[in-house]
């Protein structure tokens, strides 16, 4: 796996799931890890984890939806550590689930504002640090749902296909000056979100576990692993590009 040491990282939505196990990942690998999450509690806890283990950790409270939050944060982890090398803009929500003409225009901005507005404004006051140090590594979470459709997810699917977009154009834009730009598209992972899904839909685990041909959901930690690879001088020719973490959802 990728050697991260003093590297400086920050990840957005560090606080659970998927974001809990990356910035954990990035520790483990000597990253310096910034962590951004709404809930105080969790973002702390998720610190503690890291120090006690040897590491470096820091965290702000962040909303980002706000984009003071955003702005604050990376200047946290330069004002805390120096520079910013890495990024992974996790925060994300999956909104209302219904029909597209039943979506209310409150979810739509909602969601939007989360999965596609605060992945902008991230790598907005990210990409200036990032430059200042020659370049970096981002890698933005979309999902299968940037991908295809999903019935009730409309809004969700229209976020995570935006957010794609946003980062095929930050590649073709920044590439030559150092910065790469990917996705990672997680299909349906062990995390709070997808327990609500199931519970939204009146389905199990075992439900979902069936749509993919590889016989089970996936974990957060294989997520994270495959943040960190595109993160990493390993994956040096990579940009622009969407890293499927589905067990081969999309493959059908």
């Amino acid at each position: 796996m990728a050697d991260f040491d003093g590297k400086v990282v920050m990840v957005t939505g560090g606080g659970v799931g998927i974001g809990r196990a990356t910035a954990l990942a990035f520790a483990r690998e000597g990253g310096k890890v910034v962590i951004g999450n709404r809930n105080v509690e969790k973002g702390e806890e998720v610190v503690k984890v890291i120090r006690d283990d040897g590491g470096e950790a820091s965290f702000l409270r962040t909303d980002v939806l706000s984009e003071d939050d955003v702005q604050a944060l990376v200047e946290h982890a330069v004002s805390t550590y120096g520079r910013l090398d890495v990024a992974f803009n996790n925060a994300g929500v999956e909104g209302l689930i219904a029909p597209l003409a039943d979506q209310t225009d409150d979810n739509y901005r909602y969601v939007m504002d989360i999965n596609v507005r605060g992945v902008w404004l991230s790598m907005k006051y990210q990409i200036p640090q990032m430059l200042k140090n020659g370049g970096g590594a981002i890698v933005n979470n979309s999902s299968v749902a940037g991908l295809i459709g999903f019935p009730g997810l409309g809004i969700y699917c229209a976020s995570k296909h935006a957010v794609m977009g946003l980062t095929k154009t930050v590649a073709l834009e920044y590439s030559a000056q150092g910065i790469r730009c990917n996705t990672v598209n997680p299909g349906a992972i062990d995390t709070s979100m997808v327990d609500r899904l199931a519970e939204s839909l009146d389905s199990g685990k075992d439900d979902l576990s069936a749509l993919h041909p590889i016989g089970r959901i996936g974990t957060a930690d294989e997520v994270a692993n495959a943040v960190l690879w595109l993160c990493s001088d390993k994956a040096s020719f990579v940009t622009g590009t969407d890293l499927c973490v589905d067990g081969a959802f999309t493959a059908q």
